[in-house]
C-alpha cells in the first residue's frame, strides 16, 4: 500500500497538483477518480461523450438486466490534468488498480502502452510524455471484447468493462522505489522461516533510477508493532543509470507474536525509505503478518501447528446495480456480512480483487484463496484454454502481477491456478504445470491449488486439489458427496482434497410447503432447497477432517447475463445473501449457528414463507443454544435441542386455518431470553378444474 496525500479529496484536482508540488519532495499518490469523459467508440460524434467518475462501468445496466449481448467492445475514457512546470525532474507514473480487459492508455493523444488482463493492477511511467506547465490529456481505450489471446476466455460470470478501480498520479524522485514491478508496491517481503520461537524475514526491495547518472542511496527498513520500531537496517546502494537495482535486508526476529486468523490477526508493519545524502526520498509501507502454516491429506489445514477447518465462503466482485464498480464502502459490507455469518475462509473467485479487499482480509484474520481468472466453461459451450503462444505468455503475466501485488499480504495462503478447465481438445495440464512451476518460483513459501470439476492428470499438478460439487442441486443427492470423497481419499491418499465450491439456487421470492428438489435450470428456485441442501452437504463436511478447506458458492448472489432461471434473467441466485445485500437468506443463519460461538444465535427459518397450505407443518430453526422451545399462536409446543448441526426442528406441527404465529424462544448463557417469529397464513390450495 502506498502512502496517500491526506488532502486529496478536498482540493480541486489542477490546485491539488500544484499544492502538491510546493509542499512534498518525497512520493505522492494523487487519486485521479473524478471528472473523466466516456463515450463508446463507435460514438464518434463530437458532443456524445458524458461526464463519469471512476469506479466506473458501462454494463451496470445492460449485463444485469439478462442481456446476453451486453456491451462488450471499446469504451474511450479521458481526463485532462494539470502538471506543474516545478515538477520537471521528477518522475510521474499512472497507476490503474483494475481496468477490464485490454487497456491502451495515450498522453497528449499519442499511445504509450497496452495492458492485457482485466484485474490486475498496471503502470505506466509519463514522465517524457507530459507538458509540463500546461493541462495534459489522458485517454484511456478499454476493450472487453472476446478475445484469444487475454485470460479469461469463458466463465459464468459478467465481463463488466470499464475503469472500474481507482486510478493514481504517482509522483516520485528520480531515484525511487519502483513502481514498475509488476505495478506491485516494489517491496517483496519473503517469510522464509517462521515459527512460535523466531521469524525471518527477507525484504527484497525494487530500486530504479530515471536520471542519466548512477545515484548512491540508503534503503532503510523498518519493523514496526503497534507503531514502535522494533527492528531497523540500512543497506547502501548503487542504483546505475537509467537502470533498476534490487536491495536484500533480511530480518531475525525472536518470539514473534503471529498472526493468527480471526483468533488474533495481529499485523506489524513493514516501513522501507530511500534516502540521498541523509534525505528520506522515497517510502513504502506493506502489511507483514508472522504465520506459517500447512495442508496435511489426512488433517486438513494447520494454521501456526494449530488445526483450522477452513469455513469459507466464494466471493465476486459485483453488486445490484454497479456491476463491478465498488467502492470501499462496499468492500467494508461484503466484509462485515461475512465476519457475522462467521466465515474465516474466502476464495478470491475466479480472478484478483481489489487491493483493499486483501487489506480486509489481513485485518481481520480470513484466509485467503487468491487465484487468476484462468476459468474453464463449467456447464457452458468454449473452452478455457487455447494453445496460443500469446494466451500463455498473457496468463503467465496475470500469474506473476498477482504474486507481485499480493504477496505481501499475510491472509494469502494459496495460489489458485484454474477452475473447471476440461482436457478435451487443447489439453492445458503441461502448461498448468509451467504456472505451477513459475508460482513456486515467484513464490517459495505458498502452495499452489486449483478447482477442478473433472477427473484425470489434471488434479495431481498443483500442491492441493478442491473440486466443484454441487450434489443434490445439478444432480443426485447430497448424500453422493459423502461417498464421492470418501472414495477419492481412500484411491488417492496422497492427495490435498478440498471442495472449493458446493451450492444451490434460493429464490427469496419461491416459497414451498414441501420438501423438493427444484430443476436447476427451471424459474422456480425455492429458499427452503437451498437450506436443505447446505444443511445435509455441511453435515458431510464437517464430519470429514481430512477436507482441507471447503468454499459455499456463493456468499452473494452475482451477475450472469446468461443465466436463465431463479426468479429473474441474468442472476445467479447461489448467494447466501441477495445480490443488493439487503437480505440475508435462512442458509446465512444456520451457518452463522455453527460457526458463531460468542454470539447466542437463534434463527427462525421460514419466515418469507407466509402463505401456507400444508396443515401439518416441519418447524426448523437454528441456535447455538443448548435448547428451544415452540410456540405456535402462544401455546408451547415443547422443548427440543439442536442436532451436531445446530438444527432444531418440530415435527407435524399443526397450525390452523387463517391466521398463525409460530415463535421459537431460548435462553442465552446471561440467562436473556431471544426468540425469533413468523406470521402465516393457512389456506389450503384450491383444487385444479378438470
Amino acid at each position: 500500500m502506498i502512502i496517500k496525500n491526506t488532502l486529496r479529496k478536498a482540493l480541486p484536482a489542477a490546485f491539488l497538483l500544484l499544492l502538491c508540488g510546493a509542499l512534498h519532495a518525497e512520493r505522492q499518490d494523487i487519486l485521479l477518480n473524478d471528472g473523466w469523459s466516456f463515450r463508446f467508440s463507435h460514438q464518434v460524434e463530437r458532443g456524445t461523450e458524458r461526464r463519469v467518475d471512476l469506479p466506473h462501468t458501462w454494463n451496470a445496466k445492460d449485463a444485469l438486466s439478462g442481456k446476453l449481448d451486453y456491451k462488450r467492445g471499446i469504451g474511450n475514457y479521458e481526463k485532462k490534468i494539470a502538471v506543474p512546470a516545478d515538477w520537471k525532474g521528477k518522475r510521474l507514473f499512472l497507476r490503474f488498480e483494475g481496468a477490464n480487459s485490454v487497456a491502451n492508455v495515450f498522453v497528449n493523444r499519442r499511445w504509450l502502452g497496452e495492458h492485457r488482463g482485466g484485474y490486475g493492477a498496471f503502470v505506466f511511467e509519463i514522465t517524457d510524455r507530459v507538458n509540463y506547465g500546461k493541462e495534459n490529456t489522458i485517454t484511456v481505450r478499454l476493450n472487453n471484447g472476446e478475445r484469444l489471446d487475454v485470460m479469461p476466455l469463458v466463465g459464468d460470470f459478467n465481463f463488466y468493462g470499464g475503469i472500474y478501480r481507482d486510478v493514481h498520479l504517482l509522483v516520485t524522485d528520480d531515484v525511487c522505489i519502483s513502481p514498475l514491478d509488476y505495478a506491485s508496491s516494489g517491496v517483496r517481503l519473503f517469510q522464509e522461516d517462521v515459527s512460535e520461537k523466531q521469524a525471518t524475514v527477507r525484504v527484497v526491495t525494487a530500486l530504479s533510477n530515471g536520471a542519466d547518472v548512477p545515484a548512491d542511496v540508503r534503503v532503510r527498513a523498518r519493523i514496526l508493532a503497534d507503531g514502535k520500531v522494533v527492528q531497523e537496517k540500512d543497506r547502501a546502494v548503487s542504483v546505475p543509470a537509467d537502470a533498476s537495482a534490487r536491495a536484500e535486508i533480511e530480518f531475525d526476529m525472536k518470539n514473534p507474536r503471529l498472526w493468527n486468523g480471526r483468533e488474533d490477526p495481529f499485523l506489524y508493519r513493514a516501513e522501507i525509505v530511500l534516502l540521498r545524502g541523509g534525505k528520506e526520498i522515497d517510502r513504502v509501507e506493506q502489511p507483514l503478518g508472522l504465520r506459517f502454516f500447512r495442508i496435511d491429506p489426512d488433517k486438513g489445514f494447520f494454521l501456526n501447528g494449530k488445526h483450522l477447518p477452513l469455513r469459507g465462503v466464494c466471493r465476486h466482485q459485483d453488486r445490484d446495480g454497479i456491476g463491478n464498480a465498488l467502492s470501499k464502502e462496499h468492500h467494508d459490507e461484503d466484509m462485515a456480512i461475512m465476519l457475522e455469518m462467521g466465515v474465516n475462509a474466502v476464495r478470491l473467485a475466479h480472478y484478483p480483487h481489489a487491493e483493499y479487499f486483501y487489506d480486509l482480509a489481513d485485518k481481520h484474520g480470513l484466509v485467503v484463496w487468491a487465484e487468476i481468472p484462468f476459468v474453464g466453461p463449467g456447464g457452458y459451450l468454449d473452452k478455457g484454454f487455447v494453445d496460443h503462444p500469446a494466451f500463455r505468455a498473457n496468463g503467465k503475466e496475470q500469474l506473476k502481477e498477482m504474486i507481485r501485488q499480493h504477496g505481501n499480504h499475510p491472509s494469502v495462503c494459496m495460489w489458485g491456478l484454474f477452475n473447471e478447465l476440461t482436457a478435451a481438445g487443447d489439453n492445458p495440464c503441461d502448461y498448468i504445470r509451467e504456472l505451477n512451476a513459475l508460482a513456486h518460483e515467484e513464490d517459495p513459501t505458498r502452495p499452489t491449488v486449483a478447482a477442478s470439476n473433472q477427473q484425470g492428470a489434471i488434479n495431481f499438478i498443483t500442491d492441493a486439489i478442491a473440486w466443484n460439487r454441487y450434489d443434490g442441486w445439478y444432480g443426485g443427492t447430497p448424500a453422493n458427496l459423502g461417498r464421492w470423497l470418501d472414495s477419492m481419499h481412500k484411491n488417492h491418499p496422497e492427495l490435498r482434497i478440498g471442495i472449493s465450491e458446493y451450492g444451490a439456487g434460493g429464490s427469496i421470492l419461491h416459497q414451498q410447503d414441501e420438501l423438493k428438489k427444484p430443476v436447476a435450470a427451471s424459474w422456480h428456485h425455492p429458499e427452503n432447497w437451498q437450506t436443505h441442501y447446505h444443511i445435509e452437504n455441511w453435515k458431510i463436511l464437517s464430519s470429514r477432517p481430512f477436507v482441507w478447506g471447503s468454499f459455499v458458492w456463493n456468499m452473494f448472489d452475482f451477475g450472469a447475463a446468461h443465466r436463465r432461471e431463479g426468479d429473474r434473467p441474468g442472476i445467479n441466485d447461489k448467494g447466501l445473501v441477495t445480490f443488493d445485500r439487503k437480505i440475508r437468506k435462512d442458509a446465512f443463519y444456520f451457518y452463522k449457528a455453527n460457526w458463531i460461538k460468542d454470539v447466542p444465535v437463534l434463527h427462525l427459518a421460514g419466515k418469507r414463507h407466509v402463505k401456507r397450505s400444508a396443515p401439518a407443518q416441519t418447524v426448523i430453526a437454528f441456535t447455538n443454544l443448548p435448547e428451544a422451545e415452540l410456540f405456535v399462536n402462544g401455546e408451547s409446543r415443547g422443548t427440543a435441542k439442536p442436532d451436531a448441526v445446530a438444527v432444531v426442528s418440530w415435527k407435524n406441527v399443526a397450525l390452523r386455518p387463517g391466521e398463525n404465529e409460530i415463535r421459537v424462544e431460548a435462553r442465552a448463557a446471561d440467562g436473556k431470553k431471544i426468540s425469533d417469529a413468523v406470521s402465516c397464513v393457512l389456506a389450503p390450495e384450491e383444487k385444479k378444474k378438470q
